[in-house]
C-alpha cells in the first residue's frame, strides 16, 4: 500500500515529534502580529478583530441581486461580494450578442446580469455602501475596470465620494486564463496593463480601496495543488509590484494595499492550514528581501478564503454542510481575515437563500460557540505536524515560484499556456486517483427526510436584460455615449490610463458590450496556446 501523502505530494508520517520542527522554528514562532507573521497578521487575532463574513452571491436581475444582498446583510454578513453573470460579464457581451442569444437559458444562472451603471444603481439601492466593505464583482481581468467603474459611478450618483468607499477589486488572471477559458478575452499582457491603470488610479484617488487582489482560489479550483497555488499567487503579485516600481510609484504603499489575497480551503484540512501560515511568511520574505519593504503593515499579509465549491456534491447534498464547516474551520485555524463558505446546494443550482443563511450560520457558530477558536491566536502553533507541514509546503512553493520566474514570469507562463496545461494535467491526475467520497462512492444509502430542489431564480434574466439594454440605448444621450467610447478606445491604443475614460463612458450610460467592442478593437483577442 502506498504511503499517505498530501495533495501537494508531501509524505505523511504516522507520528511527528520534536525532530520534525523546522530548523528555524524559533524565528517562525514569533508572536502573531510580528515578522515573519507565520502565526497571524494581528497580535490578538480574532479577540480583537473577528474575520469578516463575506459571501459571494448573485443571480438574475439587478433587483434580485439587491434583494439577496439585503438578505445576507440582515442575516449577519459583514461585507458583500456581488457575483456577476459569467455569460455576459466575463466576455463583455450585451445580451443581444449572438453568443449570448445562443445561451439565453444560462444567462443569470452564474451571477446577476448587470449591463450598465444604471443596473448597478439598482443592485446597491439601500445598501450602506459608505461604511460596508464591498467587492463589486470584478472577477476576471478584462471585466475589472468595467465592474469597479460601474460600482464607483453608481456610488457617485448616490452622492458618495470615492474617498469614502472601501472594498476590493480582484481582477483575476486564474479564472479565465487557467480555469474556464473565455472567448474574446484580451491577451494577458493587455490585462496586466489594465491592472496597472487600476493600481495607479486607486493609489492616487481611492485610499481605502484595494485595486487588485490575487485570487489563488480560482487557481486551486482549476487544478493547482497547494504549493502551486502559493507559488503562482506570489508570482502574480511580483508582476504587480514590478509594474508599480517601474512606474515610479511607492512600493511600500502599494504593497500594503495589495497585501490581501484570496486562497481556497478544501478537505485537505491540515495542508490548507499550513498553506495559510506559509503564505504569510512567504509574503513577508518576498517583500522584505526582493523589494526592501520595511513597513510592517505592508509585510503582514491579509487573507480572504472561499471554501472549495468543487468539494460539494450533488449526491446527499446535506453532507456538504459538514464539508463546509470543516473547510471554514481550516480557514479560521489558518488565521484568515475574511471568509465565504460555499452553499450546500452549489452542486445542484444557484445557492438558495437557505443555503446562504446556513453558510453564514456556520461562521457564526464557529465565532460564537467554538470554544477557544477566537480566544487564542494560532491555536495550532507549535504542533510538530503543522510546523513541519508548513515548512515543507513553503519549500515546495518557492521551488514552483522559481520555476515560473525561469519561464519569464507569471504573465508569460499564462500566455504560453504552461500554467493552464499544469492545472489541466493535475485535474486529470486527480480524476484518476482512487478516493472515497461519502455519499458518492461509499455510504450511498440516503434516508434524508427531505429532498433539495434546484433554486430556480433568475430564469427570465435574458429577457429582462434585453429590455434594459434597449431602454438605456433609447434614453441616454447618444452623442455623449459615442464620444465617450471613442475617447476610451483612444486611451487604450495610446497607453494612457483608461480608468478616468472608463468612468466617463459609464457615466454616459454605455453598455458592457460596447466596452467589450472597444477592447476587442484596441487589444484583439487572446489565442489559446494549448489544446486540452
Amino acid at each position: 500500500m502506498d504511503e499517505p501523502q498530501t495533495p501537494s505530494g508531501i509524505p505523511l508520517r504516522p507520528v511527528y515529534g520534536p525532530d520534525d520542527l523546522p530548523a528555524d522554528h524559533g524565528l517562525r514562532a514569533a508572536p502573531p502580529g510580528e515578522p515573519p507573521f507565520v502565526r497571524g497578521a494581528y497580535p490578538q487575532m480574532y479577540r480583537g478583530k473577528p474575520w469578516r463574513i463575506f459571501q459571494l452571491s448573485g443571480y438574475g436581475s439587478p433587483e434580485e441581486l439587491n434583494q439577496r444582498l439585503h438578505f445576507l446583510l440582515e442575516q449577519g454578513e459583514t461585507g458583500f461580494i456581488m457575483k456577476r453573470d459569467r455569460v455576459t460579464n466575463d466576455h463583455l457581451y450585451d445580451p443581444d450578442h449572438p453568443e449570448v442569444d445562443a445561451r439565453r437559458e444560462d444567462v443569470g444562472q452564474t451571477g446577476s446580469v448587470l449591463l450598465s451603471a444604471r443596473d448597478v444603481q439598482v443592485a446597491i439601492e439601500g445598501l450602506p455602501i459608505e461604511h460596508t466593505y464591498a467587492h463589486p464583482g470584478a472577477g476576471v481581468v478584462q471585466a475589472a475596470p468595467w465592474c469597479l467603474g460601474s460600482y464607483w459611478v453608481a456610488a457617485k450618483r448616490r452622492g458618495v465620494d470615492f474617498t469614502k468607499l472601501s472594498g476590493t477589486g480582484q481582477s483575476d488572471f486564474f479564472l479565465t486564463y487557467v480555469g474556464c477559458l473565455t472567448k474574446d478575452q484580451i491577451p494577458p499582457h493587455a490585462g496586466l496593463r489594465l491592472n496597472r491603470d487600476l493600481i495607479e488610479f486607486c493609489t492616487e484617488r481611492m485610499p481605502r480601496w484595494v485595486p487588485v487582489s490575487v485570487a489563488g482560489y480560482n487557481g486551486a479550483d482549476s487544478g493547482l495543488v497547494a504549493h502551486e497555488e502559493l507559488g503562482a499567487v506570489l508570482a502574480n503579485a511580483v508582476e504587480y509590484l514590478d509594474v508599480v516600481r517601474d512606474r515610479g510609484l511607492p512600493v511600500d504603499g502599494f504593497a500594503r494595499g495589495i497585501g490581501g489575497v484570496s486562497f481556497r480551503t478544501s478537505m485537505a484540512l491540515f495542508e490548507d492550514i499550513a498553506k495559510l501560515r506559509a503564505a504569510r511568511k512567504m509574503w513577508h520574505d518576498l517583500l522584505s528581501q526582493r523589494y526592501g519593504v520595511t513597513d510592517e503593515k505592508a509585510l503582514a499579509l491579509r487573507i480572504h478564503v472561499v471554501t472549495a465549491g468543487s468539494a460539494m456534491t450533488y449526491q446527499q447534498p446535506l453532507n456538504n454542510l459538514v464539508r463546509g464547516t470543516l473547510m471554514a474551520l481550516a480557514a479560521a485555524l489558518g488565521g484568515v481575515q475574511s471568509l465565504g463558505v460555499s452553499g450546500y446546494d452549489e452542486a445542484i443550482s444557484i445557492p438558495s437563500d437557505h443555503a446562504h443563511q446556513m453558510s453564514i450560520r456556520i461562521q457564526q457558530i464557529l465565532q460564537e460557540e467554538c470554544g477557544g477558536l477566537v480566544d487564542v491566536a494560532d491555536p495550532l502553533g507549535g504542533s510538530y505536524f503543522v510546523e513541519s507541514l508548513t515548512e515543507s509546503l513553503e519549500t515546495k512553493a518557492w521551488t514552483f515560484f522559481e520555476e515560473i520566474q525561469a519561464r519569464g514570469g507569471f504573465i508569460e507562463s499564462i500566455d504560453d499556456g504552461w500554467l493552464l496545461q499544469r492545472a489541466a494535467d493535475n485535474q486529470m491526475s486527480e480524476s484518476m486517483r482512487s478516493g472515497s467520497i461519502v455519499g458518492v462512492d461509499i455510504h450511498t444509502d440516503d434516508v434524508s427526510p427531505w429532498a433539495i430542489d434546484g433554486f430556480a431564480g433568475g430564469s427570465d434574466a435574458w429577457e429582462l436584460g434585453m429590455a434594459r439594454v434597449a431602454g438605456v440605448r433609447r434614453e441616454r444621450h447618444e452623442t455623449a455615449a459615442g464620444d465617450a467610447l471613442r475617447a476610451l478606445e483612444a486611451a487604450c491604443k495610446a497607453d494612457d490610463n483608461v480608468i478616468p475614460l472608463m468612468l466617463d463612458a459609464l457615466d454616459a450610460d454605455v453598455t458592457i458590450g460596447e466596452v467589450g467592442a472597444v477592447y476587442r478593437e484596441a487589444f484583439g483577442s487572446w489565442k489559446v496556446p494549448v489544446q486540452l
